[in-house]
C-alpha cells in the first residue's frame, strides 16, 4: 500500500530532502511550506530524483489552515499514513534578551504546531490502526544550550509531549517518534531569531556564536539528514528516539542514559495495561 505522507517545512534543507527521499521510497508526498513561490528547489530536487511531490501552502502556526489542509488531503487521498513535523525555527537569546512574545513565537512553531498537527491526524490513524507521526526535534531537545533558552525549551516540551503520547498511541497501532539532528548545513541558522539587545552578555554571546559557527562548518549535510529523517519515518523498528548522525547520538548521550527511548518505553508501557490486554 502506498503511504500517504504529509511533510511540513519542505522549501529547503533537510525537510526538502526528506520529502524527496520519501517519494523515492514510494510514498505519495504532500509537501507543505509557508510560501509556495519558494518551491523551486524542492521541485527541481524531485525532478532530478525522478519523483513527484504535491506542494501545498501551510503556515504551521495557523491552526485553522492546518485543519483545512489535513481535511483536504484526507478528502483527496482517503487518509494520512505518515506525518513528518519538520517545520521549525531557531532562536538565539538568553532570558533577559528575550521578550515574552519571542518566547511564545518559539513555542508556537516548535511546540504547538507539531502538537496540533499530531492531534489532527491521530483520529484517522487510530481508526485504521496504522500510522506514524515523526517530529524533527533537535539535540537541543535533550541538551539545554546557552543562548537557546526559548528554542531548547520548546524542543524539550515537544519531546516530552510526543514521548508521553507514544505509549498510548502504540496501543492503537500508531507509532510516535522523534528524530534529533545536530548541526545541519541548511538555511536554519540564517533564519534563526536573534536578540536586538545584547546588554551584559556580549562576550558570552560572541563566544557562543564562534563555537556554533565552528560546529556548523563541520555540519551534517542537509541531504544526509533528510535521508535519515525519511528512514526513521518509514522504519518498521519499534523505537521512539532517533538521531540523524553519530555526532547527534553522542551529543544527546551527554544528557540521556537512554538514547533510543527503549527504557522509558518499557517503564511506562505497564502503566496502561488493562485487564483486557493483560
Amino acid at each position: 500500500m502506498t503511504e500517504i505522507a504529509l511533510v511540513t517545512g519542505t522549501s529547503s534543507g533537510m525537510g526538502m530532502h526528506a520529502a524527496v527521499e520519501l517519494a523515492r521510497a514510494g510514498a505519495r508526498v504532500i509537501a507543505t511550506m509557508r510560501d509556495t513561490t519558494r518551491s523551486d528547489r524542492l521541485l527541481a530536487a524531485a525532478d532530478a530524483a525522478g519523483v513527484a511531490v504535491d506542494v501545498r501552502a501551510l503556515d504551521v502556526t495557523d491552526h485553522a489552515a492546518a485543519a483545512r489542509v489535513v481535511d483536504e488531503i484526507t478528502a483527496e487521498y482517503g487518509r494520512i499514513d505518515l506525518l513528518v513535523n519538520n517545520a521549525g525555527q531557531g532562536g538565539v537569546g538568553t532570558a533577559e534578551q528575550l521578550s515574552m512574545e519571542q518566547i511564545r513565537a518559539q513555542a508556537e512553531v516548535n511546540y504547538f504546531a507539531p502538537v496540533h498537527l499530531a492531534k489532527l491526524v491521530l483520529p484517522g490513524m487510530r481508526e485504521r490502526g496504522h500510522g506514524t507521526i515523526l517530529t524533527v526535534t533537535s539535540v537541543g531537545g535533550a541538551v539545554g544550550q546557552p543562548f537557546a533558552d526559548a528554542y531548547c525549551g520548546a524542543k524539550f516540551a515537544v519531546e516530552g509531549f510526543m514521548q508521553s503520547l507514544a505509549a498510548v498511541a502504540e496501543r492503537f497501532g500508531v507509532q510516535v517518534r522523534v528524530i534529533e539532528p545536530a548541526a545541519v548545513a541548511s538555511d536554519f541558522v540564517q533564519n534563526a531569531v536573534r536578540p536586538t539587545e545584547i546588554g551584559a552578555y556580549g562576550e558570552l554571546l560572541d563566544a557562543y556564536v564562534a563555537r556554533t559557527t565552528g560546529a556548523f562548518a563541520k555540519a551534517q549535510s542537509a541531504a544526509d539528514a533528510g535521508a535519515e529523517i525519511a528512514a526513521a519515518a518509514l522504519s518498521d523498528e519499534i523505537r521512539f528516539r532517533w538521531q540523524s548522525s553519530d555526532v547527534a547520538t553522542a551529543f544527546v548521550g551527554v544528557s540521556l542514559a537512554d538514547p533510543d527511548g527503549s527504557r522509558v518505553r518499557a517503564f511506562t508501557a505497564p502503566w496502561i495495561v488493562t485487564d483486557r490486554s493483560a
